[in-house]
């Protein structure tokens, strides 16, 4: 594995738990010398992570579209910023680019991007590992979610325990590796 996606707000959240958890992913990121790929934004979560990962010297991808690059600032510092024309190619390039990826906390556009790429994985266009960093139990209605589609005959076991749970960076990233090499 060397590079992650992750999929996370742009907005900092309403507990301070959400800028320390991206803020600790980034830096785990760049100290097991894992590439992180991201929206590019240097806003909210998404500048605290990569923030902390170039500052603990890890490299900084960034994927976004050029109508979002005309009416928002974007990271200055990154390693790579890849500006495309349409939300389709830039998703295309973030699977391209990533070995795996992890959704921390965010809106409706960091759900749709995971999953997104866990129907990818689900319908078997990749093996990627997919994971939910839970900081403060926020992924939990989610969970419930999917334990209830898997009980009312909607998702099948194996998909709903596809995903990757932790609460905690190092543990999140040592079952994502854990799972990469076992595909």
């Amino acid at each position: 594995m060397n590079s992650i996606c992750v999929f996370l707000g742009s907005s900092t959240g309403n507990h301070p738990a959400y800028m320390d958890a991206a803020g600790a992913l980034g830096r785990e990121l760049a100290v097991r010398g894992l590439t992180c790929v991201y929206g590019g934004s240097c806003t909210g979560l998404m500048n605290r992570l990569a923030e902390s990962a170039l500052a603990a010297g890890g490299k900084v991808v960034g994927v976004t579209v050029q109508a979002l690059k005309d009416k928002e600032e974007f990271h200055r510092g990154l390693t790579e910023l890849h500006v495309l024309p349409t939300m389709h190619e830039r998703k295309n390039l973030m699977v391209q680019l990533a070995d795996g990826f992890v959704a921390l906390p965010g809106g409706i556009g960091t759900f749709e991007e995971f999953f997104e790429v866990y129907t990818l994985q689900q319908m078997g266009f990749h093996s990627k590992p997919c994971g939910l960093l839970n900081v403060n139990g926020f992924f939990k209605p989610l969970e419930l979610m999917l334990e209830t589609a898997e009980r009312e005959g909607f998702l099948k076991n194996p998909h709903q325990k596809a995903i990757i749970r932790a609460r905690n960076p190092g543990e999140l990233i040592d079952l994502m590796v854990q799972k990469g090499v076992s595909s």
